[in-house]
């Protein structure tokens, strides 16, 4: 009798195992390489309620963290958000994997116009545009009362340590070179030096820190008066109250535009998880969220619009004085050097 119980009991056990397993195999994931501030907690909980996929998100602060964290090995990620110059590297890397559009039936949303800016991929091979914008300035109204919208605000001694700008070489450097008429993917070295020097000596000594994150936080706090960066980073962190004192613009000269995108990596394990998510992202209805809640102008799908709720912090027509950041190859040293002396001078 006692045996016949073992057996029973063994049984029960091995079966009950084997549905362990057999669930354990069938939980469906998916990881998320993304930008800081980048895709709203609600559309998150929106799909992982749709699909039953539990959905992790790590955070980068700007492309180099992003690269150099998954060329040093990191793995285990599925869906990247690389800017329009990484997109170019990272292909050119063998790093992603090849978009199968048949799963992507969405991609019918996609903006024209910002497909003909994707001049790396400009059939959606590798990448799927996810935002097209432009950094800018925020200024806190109730402490700067008169200010010209320009890049060399950043110049002006009487706000000296209430200023902050980005972590950011692309951006910065870019900033200086639009402000004295040239193009942000220069590579000619009289105007690069000229950026240089324009940054360390009339920006620079009036900047608390060059910051690509916390500065949202340190604005709301009113720390900063002053902030270039993006519109997202300073609107998550300041109640929607109080959004009428912020003034977000773009300044005249224009600036460094951006093109992030959704790719899925070539070691990716979850693919089918990883085409329902850009699929879902590119909803209309969804993507209305997205803009909505950063309060972004609508630039990549063409359908959004009529979702849409909120006015958008500056406008997409604002971007045409913006100029896209394209993968330098070789001549990124000489923005790195170039880099390193901004940061490291005295």
């Amino acid at each position: 009798m006692k045996n016949k119980f073992f057996l029973a009991s063994m049984m029960l056990l091995a079966v009950l195992f084997i549905f362990a397993g057999c669930n354990k195999s069938e939980k469906k994931e998916l990881y998320l390489f993304n930008w800081t501030y980048y895709t709203p907690d609600s559309v998150i909980e929106q799909f992982k309620n749709e699909f039953g996929i539990d959905v992790h998100v790590d955070n980068f602060a700007s492309n180099e963290e992003m690269f150099a964290k998954l060329k040093a090995g990191a793995s285990g990620y599925d869906v990247v958000f690389p800017s329009q110059d990484y997109v170019s590297i990272m292909i050119a890397e063998g790093m992603l994997k090849e978009l199968d559009h048949t799963k992507l039936p969405n991609l019918n949303n996609i903006n024209p116009f910002v497909l003909s800016k994707a001049t790396y991929d400009p059939e959606m091979k590798y990448s799927v545009p996810y935002y097209m914008g432009i950094a800018g300035i925020a200024v806190n109204k109730t402490k700067v009362s008169e200010y010209g919208k320009s890049w060399n605000i950043f110049g002006r001694e009487d706000l000296k340590n209430r200023m902050c700008m980005m972590d950011d070489l692309r951006e910065v450097i870019g900033d200086a070179l639009v402000y004295l008429g040239y193009s942000v993917n220069s590579t000619n070295d009289a105007e690069l030096t000229k950026a240089k020097n324009l940054i360390i000596n009339d920006w620079k000594p009036n900047l608390v820190t060059f910051d690509a994150e916390g500065f949202g936080k340190a604005f709301a706090r009113g720390d900063f008066w002053v902030v270039q960066g993006y519109e997202e980073v300073v609107f998550s962190e300041i109640e929607e109250a109080k959004w009428d004192t912020v003034d977000f613009f773009i300044p005249d000269e224009g600036g460094p535009m951006y093109l992030d995108s959704m790719c899925v990596l070539k070691d990716s394990k979850n693919y089918e998880a990883a085409f329902q998510f850009i699929n879902f992202i590119h909803r209309p209805e969804v993507y209305a969220q997205f803009l909505d809640y950063f309060r972004f102008p609508n630039s990549v799908n063409k359908e959004a619009d009529k979702y849409m709720q909120k006015e958008p912090a500056y406008n997409a027509t604002d971007m045409e004085r913006g100029e896209l950041k394209y993968d330098l190859g070789e001549d990124l040293a000489k923005y790195n050097a170039i880099w390193q002396d901004i940061r490291f001078t005295e």
